[in-house]
């Protein structure tokens, strides 16, 4: 059967695509952030998945104003980088897993959640930057990102979103719908976004470095308890966008533990303020 094997949690900063594409990544401002991810990207080497199932929001490249699902999966081939209005990210195209993604689909729609399949989208930074960072820009040579991913978007941008527990238990019944999958696959899963940042009003700039690392901790050794925090608390303590971190509590519900195994394996953390007035968080746990 198809197994998870690890979560990969990171911030999406889209300043952090822009450093990347113009060669900025040496310059002293973004260098700390860059160094933070030598570590990932070696151990991403050393273990390549099958299938990476990536957990972001669309910034209204996919979904408009005018239709959200809360929960979106894709099920499609392959997805073209998103124009974000400077041009499409000179990254590759990102290959799905249809028939794992239509399973999934399956699985946890039949657990009693409400999924959007999505058989086209384009995906923007949200997903490619996450990508960029973990496995590194690849070369003209052999130019496609290591494995096939299957893009699952979360409402994070407009109210009402999902609670913290519900992204949980979702992460719960993903990992049954992959555990019933009938082929051999080693799964990654990602939960990307965040950490506390505000891009607008009076508070624009807000980072909070203790609650981010206080919300770490609690993810790695407390889910359950991190799950219980409210929106008005991501709100007020890391920003209007620090509610994107809901999504990582997906990829922290799709762990063993919390399936009565064993608690996960902290292969790295890191942590780097400020990344274009965004604080930056970068997880890797194992089973």
């Amino acid at each position: 059967m198809a197994k998870i094997t690890a979560s990969v949690f990171t911030s999406h900063v889209p300043a952090i695509g822009a450093a990347l594409d113009l060669g900025k990544t040496q310059e002293d401002y973004w260098k700390p952030v860059f160094q933070g991810y030598e570590y990932g990207k070696q151990w991403m080497k050393d273990n390549k998945p099958d299938v990476i199932f990536l957990v972001f929001n669309d910034h209204a490249t996919a979904f408009s104003l005018d239709m959200i699902p809360t929960f979106a999966i894709g099920t499609a081939d392959s997805y073209q980088p998103a124009d974000e209005g400077w041009g499409p990210r000179p990254v590759p195209v990102v290959q799905g897993h249809a028939e794992l993604a239509s399973h999934i689909a399956q699985s946890v729609i039949q657990q009693d959640f409400d999924l959007t399949i999505v058989n086209k989208m384009d995906v923007d930074h949200g997903l490619t930057v996450p990508l960029s960072l973990m496995c590194g820009q690849p070369p003209q040579s052999d130019f496609k990102w290591p494995c096939p991913v299957i893009p699952f978007a979360v409402n994070v941008v407009q109210y009402p979103v999902p609670s913290g527990q519900r992204c949980l238990n979702l992460g719960k019944a993903i990992r049954k719908a992959v555990e019933s999958f009938d082929e051999d696959l080693n799964v990654h899963i990602w939960g990307t976004g965040g950490m506390s940042h505000q891009l607008q009003g009076p508070r624009a700039g807000l980072i909070n470095r203790e609650w981010d690392n206080a919300f770490l901790d609690q993810m790695i050794a407390d889910p359950e308890g991190a799950a219980k925090i409210p929106h008005i608390d991501y709100v007020r303590e890391a920003g209007s966008e620090g509610i994107e971190l809901v999504m990582w509590l997906i990829a922290r519900g799709a762990m063993g533990d919390l399936a009565g195994g064993a608690a996960p394996k902290v292969k790295h953390r890191f942590y780097h303020v400020p990344a274009s007035n965004t604080a930056v968080g970068h997880l890797i746990l194992e089973e």
